[in-house]
């Protein structure tokens, strides 16, 4: 909120981050907040940050409600996998997860969207809000 930028900037950052906490590319987040960050020349920090909705926490509701929406959108016939937690590796996680994978892209999608333009209307009247009380307060 402190930051020099014009809150459409601020906004379309914290939107951004958003993005990319839902999309499907898993251990590229990072990576992808600077990316975005840069083409579209806004806060690297406030990016990252809001970036971080998606953490250890919040990863496997976020992505269950993602695979099941993806799934209800596409008409997808997935049923429940039956995963075998203690018998799990990197190689059998591609075997379980392969049904889901497009509905998966498409629920990541579609929500981030969503939550992005969601997030960019918050946080741009956030943002306006929380200056115009710091003039106020300021006597100016």
């Amino acid at each position: 909120m402190k930051l020099d930028d014009p809150p459409h900037k601020l906004a379309l950052a914290f939107a951004l981050g958003v993005f990319v906490a839902f999309s499907p590319t898993i251990g590229m987040h990072i990576v992808s907040c600077f990316l975005l960050a840069w083409i579209f020349r806004v806060s690297k920090v406030v990016v990252l940050s809001a970036s971080f909705i998606n953490n250890p926490w919040t990863v496997v509701p976020l992505y269950g409600f993602c695979i099941w929406f993806g799934i209800k959108i596409t008409g997808a016939d997935a049923p429940v996998p039956h995963i075998a937690w203690n018998e799990l590796t990197l190689r059998t996680v591609y075997f379980v997860l392969k049904p889901y994978l497009w509905s998966f892209i498409v629920g990541t999608l579609v929500l981030g969207t969503a939550a992005a333009v969601v997030s960019y209307f918050a946080f741009y009247w956030a943002v306006r809000r929380y200056r115009r009380r710091e003039k106020n307060q300021a006597g100016i």
